[in-house]
């Protein structure tokens, strides 16, 4: 009889511990999917399940928030195209491709600017939030040259993933020249999280579902294409030629 029970309960723990492994797997896959722009949301995947997946649809961006003054920009405000990056700090698909995009505005110089937007995934880079809030106070204390400088450092040193040392903040901020007192008044208020927040909003709307999200817009004809996910560069120069002829 011992011998009845202690087989059962093998064979209730070998099951329970492989139903396990397929949810530990399938969670990971969805958060890898998540920081790469692959998630769909209810309706998209609704409406993908009706596809017929020999004859994909081309993700289209919805309602996009022109570029205003109020943005950040490099490149060319004047620029035929405008590249808007929804991005997580934390995210480390969007610390790679931001060399990429980088690289296409240097070689689309005057053709392509660069518009950040923020996008902090808090489920799983809790530490982004901050972090986008922090550059907020940068721009604000310095200007979009300072925005940019310390978009880049955060970059630069963190290991992504959630595993930058929130404590070094206000120490990017005096590398890039601006006063630390004046940075860590500006972030202790959270006076620039409704700034972030926007941001999240819009991409929302436009139909981000993940980082980077990237919208490629035509700012004279306002045609919009929506690019999910680090693409590689030369699959972004394609989409940027196209829009441009």
């Amino acid at each position: 009889m011992n011998i009845s029970k202690n087989n059962a309960f093998l064979y209730i723990l070998v099951a329970s511990l492989v139903i396990g492994s397929f949810v530990i797997g399938s969670l990971w896959t969805k958060v890898k999917m998540m920081e790469e722009g692959q998630v769909p949301s209810k309706n998209e995947a609704s409406n993908t399940q009706n596809n017929n997946p020999l004859d994909p649809v081309e993700p289209q961006a919805k309602d996009v928030d022109p570029v205003a003054d109020d943005d950040w920009v490099r490149g060319d405000r004047g620029a035929k195209l405008a590249l808007i990056e929804y991005s997580d700090l934390e995210c480390p698909y969007c610390k790679n491709f931001h060399e990429t995009v980088q690289s296409l505005v240097e070689e689309y110089s005057g053709q392509v600017m660069w518009v950040y937007r923020h996008f902090p995934l808090e489920q799983l880079h809790p530490k982004a939030l901050e972090e986008a809030e922090a550059a907020e106070c940068a721009g604000k204390l310095g200007g979009e040259k300072a925005f940019w400088q310390y978009i880049d450092k955060v970059f630069e040193v963190t290991p992504a993933n959630n595993g930058l040392d929130l404590a070094l903040l206000p120490d990017f901020a005096v590398e890039i020249g601006l006063n630390q007192a004046g940075f860590q008044t500006c972030l202790d208020s959270g006076e620039t999280a409704d700034l972030v927040s926007a941001d999240y909003d819009s991409g929302v709307r436009a139909g981000v579902t993940g980082t980077p999200g990237n919208i490629l817009l035509n700012t004279e004809t306002g045609e919009t294409k929506l690019i999910p996910g680090a693409v590689p560069l030369d699959q972004l120069k394609s989409a940027v030629d196209a829009m441009l002829n």
